[in-house]
């Protein structure tokens, strides 16, 4: 289990220096001995892009890609072949909640606020607002968040589906590595092979997408692990998984 904390004060504003250092954090929470992740961030987990940013880009004739680094910082934690958990303290807006939309399960402290707020600045989320949003809380509310650009506080959150687990801020941390250490003691490749069909899976063509879970089906099926799962539910004993 490993635990990432963001920490760029005073808001853990999102970077091209910082999104580097979660990628470098995520290569290293992708070895197979870590089963399970946390990232959270020192008093608010990430309360968007550095606006500053924004503006050289515009007076340097502007950059298309200037959304990339976030948008492979967060492809490459939706993708880590392990339950990952976002700890949301705080704000979470813009670029911070996309970042939180790439983990497993996000959990809320009960004072946070989350919400796409770009549109306020005449522009629209980069990093998968309008897409991985939807797939999460359903589109329409996607759309309202998107075109009021409101920060939505934990409760309404967890009402769409957008919180996993609320709990009291000084809680959150340590309910996060709880549950984490829990992921941990799991089949962490069949929680992978779930991941992997799912994210493949999604948006295709029925058949399409049934053919990729038989593909990763029969992946995980060879695992050890699931020999270990198989003989002990035969002797009905609990499986001691180890991630092989």
């Amino acid at each position: 289990m490993a635990l990432l904390t963001l920490n760029r004060p005073p808001v853990n504003a999102l970077n091209a220096e910082l999104a580097g250092d979660i990628s470098a954090a995520l290569a290293e929470a992708a070895d197979p001995a870590i089963r399970s992740v946390v990232i959270a961030g020192k008093r608010h987990f990430a309360a968007g892009a550095d606006i500053a940013r924004f503006l050289d880009s515009l007076e340097n004739a502007g950059d298309e890609e200037i959304a990339s680094e976030l948008f492979e910082v967060i492809v490459e934690l939706e993708n880590l072949a392990k339950p990952t958990i976002a700890a949301i303290s705080g704000y979470a807006l813009g670029g911070g909640l996309e970042l939180a939309m790439g983990a497993d399960f996000r959990y809320m402290a009960a004072d946070a606020k989350v919400g796409q707020p770009e549109i306020l600045l005449g522009i629209i989320p980069g990093a998968g607002g309008t897409q991985r949003l939807p797939r999460i809380v359903g589109f329409q509310s996607a759309k309202e968040m998107n075109l009021s650009g409101r920060h939505l506080d934990a409760d309404e959150a967890f009402a769409i589906g957008l919180a996993d687990k609320v709990v009291p801020a000084e809680e959150l941390v340590a309910t996060a590595l709880a549950d984490a250490a829990k992921w941990a003691e799991g089949p962490t490749l069949g929680y992978a092979a779930v991941k992997q069909a799912m994210n493949e899976g999604w948006g295709r063509p029925i058949l399409d997408a049934l053919a990729v879970e038989r593909r990763v089906f029969n992946q995980v099926f060879r695992t050890e692990d699931a020999t270990r799962g198989i003989n002990a539910f035969l002797a009905k004993e609990k499986p001691a998984f180890e991630g092989k």
